[in-house]
């Protein structure tokens, strides 16, 4: 009877993927880990740093067996550890990622001094006022007139996107890139716009129509999906 293999090694071009099975006890794991690396001609000939993605499909690594996973790999004296995978996620990894995708919305007017932050997204229906300041981990869509600061994508996202019914903003910011206020007349308002972090990493203002072309991923909205 063959003996389930517990570790599989599979060379790529750009280093070493490590599956590890989901069902063995995690001392089983490391000995035929420890053994494997040991053995594999590669890890012994290569002079080179080699990188390695682990995989440890439905098993829950805390964080100190991670710490023992990796000291484990980087003892082998050309492995580095890029990732450890696993399927499984805690219910506060559940939670932030659901805070992160929620679309917030509200409807009232942001006045001056005022500042309204959510993690996902944000749907405001109401005007921002001169003053006023909306923050978002993701895109910030305002059916009103934003006159006051938003920044959208404020945790590091520069794909997010700001669109505002009437665009008089005293700044724009996303991610970490920052646009000043415009030089515009109090009735040069213009209509229906979004702002987006261009290819050369200034924030560009254009017709709210570009931008399924410049974010396709907003689609995703469709259907609830």
């Amino acid at each position: 009877m063959n003996k389930t293999q517990n570790v599989t090694i599979k060379g790529t071009k750009d280093g070493l993927t490590l599956h590890l099975d989901d069902t063995c006890s995690f001392d089983e794991l490391k000995k035929e880990l420890d053994r494997k690396l040991s053995n594999s001609s590669r890890v012994q000939e290569e002079d080179k740093l080699l990188t390695v993605k682990v995989t440890v499909g439905n098993r829950y690594l805390d964080a100190k067996q991670q710490e023992e996973l990796k000291d484990l790999i980087r003892r082998k004296r050309n492995l580095i550890v890029e990732d450890i995978e696993t399927n499984v996620l805690t219910r506060e990894e559940v939670q932030q990622l659901k805070s992160e995708n929620e679309v917030v919305s509200m409807a009232r007017v942001i006045r001056s001094g005022q500042v309204i932050e959510v993690e996902g997204d944000l749907l405001l229906i109401g005007d921002v006022n001169p003053g006023g300041t909306v923050k978002a981990g993701g895109n910030i869509f305002i059916m009103g007139t934003l006159k006051g600061i938003a920044h959208a994508g404020c945790n590091g996202n520069a794909e997010a996107v700001i669109a505002a019914s009437v665009m008089k903003p005293s700044q724009l910011r996303i991610s970490e890139f920052i646009s000043r206020s415009p030089d515009q007349n109090e009735d040069d308002g213009r209509i229906m716009e979004c702002a987006y972090v261009s290819g050369d990493s200034q924030i560009i203002v254009d017709r709210l129509q570009v931008l399924m072309n410049k974010r396709p991923n907003l689609a995703r909205f469709e259907g609830g999906r």
